[in-house]
């Protein structure tokens, strides 16, 4: 009878966390997708509504800001959207910091890089 070896274990071992870490991560993706983040800046007289796939579904602006010259608008919608993509990159981050965190199998952190 062929018993298993060391080897073929921790092989199996190594193949059954990468396909858990794959599930996790398209999880995340999934979860990112579906996110719905707001930016915004001029003390929330511009808002923008974006999702986690970085497209834009909503701008608010305060009535009070159009009064306002056409270059500080301009600067404070940038700034609203900046303010978003970095809240979704900072959500992802976190996201994929629990990824990081899974035990590997003894001696795969030995690997070459």
């Amino acid at each position: 009878m062929n018993k298993p070896t060391n080897d073929k274990i921790g092989l199996n071992e190594i193949m059954k966390r990468a396909q858990e870490m794959q599930k996790k991560l398209q999880d995340i993706q999934k979860q990112v997708a579906e996110m719905e983040i707001t930016g915004q800046s001029g003390g929330g007289v511009v808002k923008i509504v974006m999702t986690g796939q970085h497209y834009a579904k909503k701008v608010t602006l305060d009535p009070n800001l159009l009064k306002e010259d056409k270059s500080i608008i301009e600067d404070l919608i940038a700034a609203a959207i900046n303010d978003a993509t970095d809240k979704i990159e900072r959500s992802l981050r976190d996201k994929m910091g629990g990824l990081a965190g899974m035990k590997m199998p003894d001696g795969l952190g030995d690997l070459p890089k």
